[in-house]
């Protein structure tokens, strides 16, 4: 309590019974405690160096004030209060928490079990716990944000494991859910005989009334983000080929979009991906087939391409190829289609399918972008944050800044030289509070 308050109220207590000057007094001291207890940390984090989003610059500091940044920058330029409490971290440099542009925390490994035995034969329970698992791999790995893009037979489960994060009953990364996922009947899976109606990994839709239902369904239901096949395997051991026709996909972007909602299209093949591209979806996962004329039309039209390597890496060597062999078909047209859309100048948001692959290994996908397909760490590095922070519209972080979440990972060394770096996470912290701390 300030001096001239006190005297203040001394003045006022000169008027008022002796019993009344105590209460007062009493009343304003609880009050004045109770303020200082409630007052948000402040913790100083002293690294070698800070990796801001942009760049990274040595002798930087970060102050942070309860879930979020309140300065950053040159030691000597910041303040720090008395109060503060200091983190030294020697040899460490800090960077924004990562995001993850394409999980799905409801699936594990293919070569644990096959993606049809986990949509028809694991239950919902033990895929939610299993998932509670994921979401503390994934934060532990630096990952702070997951944009996780279908449920894959396992309905709204997403929705509660972000509603748990959220309410701090697990730990895990900030989501941002699709859902169900929308399919056209009869293009996805799983499938077994033909007079066997089963389960199916995301929501059929078609037509007018059946595609705004599903979609404003899914939005009710809690889905951040809608997303779309555009195109798939109609049968087994086919190429995959479009689903929706133009006006279906012109239809769920306009739906989406009046409930602030963006769309995001699974499509690998050219057609599927102009298709998706002309109705407006913000993003295109996979590209697999991409050619240089789509690329050119998503950039024009400002579409990014989520092209997932490691999902691709992955699943080949689940199928027997290793490292040093002769390039499977697969990898072949995928680094086909990745060398066209880098000529392009596409705008790439980072994500490697996880869940494909084990969470917690998220950062696999960052160092294929750099060792198979010749992109500098620098460029990695920003894409998995400020940029994918861009992409998905997440103007809270992705940078370290004043005002931003206190969304912050510590590594060793220069992770912009050398991304073995994301492998040796020494801090995690998110909102404001330390999720690890080695």
């Amino acid at each position: 309590m300030s001096l001239s308050l006190l005297h203040t109220m001394l003045v006022f207590a000169s008027f008022l019974p002796r019993a009344a000057v105590v209460v007062a007094l009493l009343s304003s001291l609880t009050a004045a405690a109770q303020t200082a207890s409630t007052a948000p940390e402040l913790v100083l984090l002293r690294p070698a160096a800070v990796f801001d989003g942009q760049d990274r610059h040595e002798g930087w500091v970060v102050l942070v004030e309860g879930s979020r940044i309140k300065a950053v920058g040159p030691a000597a330029q910041i303040a720090a209060p008395a109060t503060a409490r200091l983190m030294e971290l020697p040899g460490l440099t800090l960077l924004p928490g990562l995001i993850e542009g394409h999980s799905h925390l409801l699936l594990h490994p293919y070569n644990e079990t096959p993606w049809n035995d986990q949509v028809l034969l694991e239950s919902q329970a033990l895929r939610v716990a299993r998932a509670t698992a994921h979401a503390r791999r994934t934060l532990e790995a630096g990952f702070t944000t997951a944009r996780d893009l279908g449920s894959e037979g396992a309905g709204y489960a997403d929705v509660g494991l972000k509603q748990a994060i959220d309410q701090n009953l697990i730990p895990g990364p900030r989501l941002l859910v699709a859902t169900r996922a929308l399919v056209a009947t009869g293009s996805y899976g799983p499938k077994l005989a033909t007079d066997v109606d089963v389960p199916q990994g995301a929501q059929e839709a078609d037509g007018v009334d059946g595609i705004i239902r599903a979609v404003r369904e899914q939005i009710g239901k809690g889905a951040d983000v809608i997303k779309v096949y555009a195109d798939y395997r109609w049968g087994a051991n086919e190429p995959a080929r479009p689903t929706f026709t133009q006006d279906e996909l012109n239809l769920i972007v306009r739906t989406a979009n009046s409930a602030g909602r963006p769309v995001v299209a699974h499509a690998s093949t050219p057609e599927g991906m102009r298709r998706a591209t002309l109705a407006g979806v913000e993003t295109i996962e996979h590209g697999d087939a991409g050619t240089p004329e789509i690329f050119r039309l998503m950039k024009q039209r400002g579409v990014a391409l989520c092209p997932t390597v490691a999902a691709g890496d992955a699943i080949s060597r689940y199928r027997g190829w290793q490292p040093g062999q002769p390039l499977p078909e697969r990898l072949v047209q995928q680094r086909a289609s990745m060398r066209a859309a880098l000529q392009s100048g596409v705008t790439l948001a980072v994500g490697g399918d996880v869940g494909v692959f084990p969470h917690g290994d998220n950062v696999r996908e960052l160092e294929l972008l750099v060792q198979d397909y010749g992109l500098p760490p620098l460029t990695v590095l920003r894409g998995a944050t400020s940029g994918n922070a861009r992409i998905f519209h997440l103007t809270d972080r992705g940078t370290l800044a004043a005002g931003f979440l206190a969304d912050i990972i510590a590594v060793p060394a220069d992770p912009t030289q050398d991304l073995a770096a994301l492998r040796q996470i020494k801090l995690v912290m998110k909102g404001g509070v330390i999720y690890k701390n080695l």
